[in-house]
């Protein structure tokens, strides 16, 4: 049996100290992985329905695509991989590219710290990339180091709380009409743009998607959140490029 807590790591970044924690559920009795940002909780393996919501409501607005179609994803924000491993699950799936600005949390997918890193890090089709998400989507080289210009079917991003509750200031721009075009330029004709939200469906940024993209929508997902006795709530968006 577990020990019922333990600090698996702790690194200090350039966005603050960051750990790795791992505690009993007591009611459950299963492991619940946790991942702190300074004092603010980023994510809880207790709590992935969001997370995984994100990739397949999103690939889920290609319906053009034949079952064997292949699709080239990106993943903005790696975590404990719930989102990019739903991806891999995805049959459609020939290459997935998995974008971080944490080399920590990269290497705790490598290490096998996370109970998904094996996972992710041996599939042949994915990629983690270490870098910054934000800058790479404004930049007309894309999101791709290795092919500059590369267009992608999926781009689903899991990194600020919500498009107003974001972990650094420059994230900001992105989710400005501005900032959200760039992004587009990066996906094929047809091609999908999904994020992850902790807040209600905000008014204001629909209208932005909707201000670049001819097709979007926000999807409540319900979940059961044990630790409060009833329900939550994640957002997740899902915006279309013209066909």
């Amino acid at each position: 049996m577990s020990a019922r807590f333990e600090e698996i790591d702790w690194r200090p970044t350039a966005m603050g100290d960051i750990s790795l924690r791992r505690r009993r559920d007591p009611v459950s009795g299963i492991d619940v992985y946790e991942v702190k940002l300074g004092d603010e909780f980023l994510m809880s393996s207790l709590f992935t329905a969001g997370e995984i919501a994100l990739t397949e409501l999103g690939l889920a607005e290609l319906p053009d695509a034949e079952p064997e179609a292949e699709l080239d994803v990106v993943v903005g924000g790696l975590g404990l991989g719930y989102t990019a491993v739903a991806a891999l699950d995805d049959p459609r799936v020939r290459s997935l590219t998995v974008i971080d600005t944490l080399a920590e949390v990269i290497d705790w997918h490598r290490r096998g710290l996370v109970p998904l890193g094996a996972r992710l890090s041996s599939d042949p089709r994915c990629r983690l990339l270490q870098g910054d998400f934000f800058a790479m989507a404004a930049d007309s080289r894309g999101l791709d180091p290795e092919e500059p210009g590369r267009r992608f079917h999926a781009v689903l991003l899991d990194v600020d709380h919500s498009p107003r509750h974001v972990l650094h200031p420059r994230h900001a721009a992105l989710y400005q009409p501005a900032g959200l075009r760039a992004l587009a330029e990066h996906l094929h004709p047809g091609g999908v743009f999904a994020l992850w939200s902790n807040d209600p469906p905000d008014e204001q940024f629909t209208s932005v998607l909707a201000e670049v993209f001819p097709r979007s929508a926000a999807h409540v997902v319900d979940f059961d959140n044990p630790l409060q006795g009833g329900t939550s709530t994640n957002t997740v968006y899902v915006a279309r490029t013209e066909p």
